[in-house]
């Protein structure tokens, strides 16, 4: 973790290396999670002992557009062999945006005892790392869930109305052509339902691969990532920031460097973002 604390984050110590994670497939202590937009992933190979969080099942609630309640966090938590004293260090594909996002909703549960491994699943294969298919087998854990709380780490469209009405910290992860309205969906994906292109207005347009490294995935030093929000883009850690992509996923990665490796007191990830803002009726939006 030395190379990760001298990049300069206010909490270091939820990033953590390639190095450190192999040192720690083997501790009790610790449960390394798998979770990737390509849900078949993880049975081609995966870090040895690693489970497998399924976003779309594991995560949400599949019926309501939600996440799942205390209980199925502790079903969960209880499959995975995971108690409140387990260290989950998450690591996925896409450069960490499932990690980051699942992460995020650990969060909401308050499971602090919570890490992300830099560079994810591609800087892991790009040194030859182990890989297994073997799937392990954990006892089940008892864990008790405190009641999901949302309001510290997500916000909701009502949030969003009153944040643009204090013109508050907005900050739009997407990719230009998402944010300019001339792309209704990510470059290479299909359009998934929103009926109108744009941002929300005051929004600044900071897409999140703009703070990671190209050649591994790693997280860029917080000197550059200070340079990239704050003095490029004017952003404050001091004041209330709000985050959103499209449906949340890439906004919990730079929620994510925002919050944990430039300290901003108070950021939220909106987690409807533009499937629910591009189709809601008579909201402002710009182009």
């Amino acid at each position: 973790m030395t190379e990760i604390a001298e990049r300069g984050y206010v909490h270091a110590e939820v990033l953590v290396s390639t190095d450190w994670v192999e040192q720690h497939l083997q501790d009790p202590k610790v449960r390394v999670i798998e979770s990737n937009e390509d849900t078949l992933l993880y049975a081609s190979g995966h870090l040895p002992g690693a489970v497998h969080v399924d976003w779309t099942s594991d995560l949400n609630d599949q019926l309501r557009r939600d996440y799942i309640t205390a209980e199925g966090f502790e079903k969960l938590m209880s499959r995975i062999g995971a108690t409140k004293d387990t260290t989950v260090v998450f690591y996925g594909d896409k450069n960490n945006w499932w990690a980051c996002y699942a992460f995020w909703v650990f969060q909401l549960f308050g499971h602090t005892n919570a890490r992300v491994m830099d560079g994810g699943r591609v800087k892991w294969q790009k040194e030859l790392r182990p890989l297994t298919r073997d799937v392990p087998q954990y006892a089940p854990s008892q864990y008790k869930a405190q009641a999901r709380g949302d309001a510290a780490h997500r916000a909701f469209r009502d949030d969003v109305m009153r944040h643009l009405d204090k013109k508050g910290q907005l900050v739009d992860v997407r990719s230009p052509e998402e944010y300019a309205g001339t792309r209704m969906h990510m470059p290479d994906y299909p359009n998934e339902g929103a009926l109108r292109g744009g941002h929300i207005p005051g929004a600044k347009s900071i897409p999140w691969a703009r703070a990671i490294n190209a050649e591994d995935g790693t997280f860029k030093s917080a000197a550059e990532l200070k340079a990239l929000y704050c003095t490029d883009n004017g952003l404050s850690p001091e004041k209330e920031t709000i985050a959103y992509c499209r449906i949340g996923e890439r906004s919990s990665h730079s929620w994510f460097a925002l919050k944990y490796l430039l300290g901003f007191q108070n950021v939220r990830n909106y987690d409807g973002s533009w499937t629910e803002w591009g189709n809601m009726v008579n909201v402002p939006i710009e182009k």
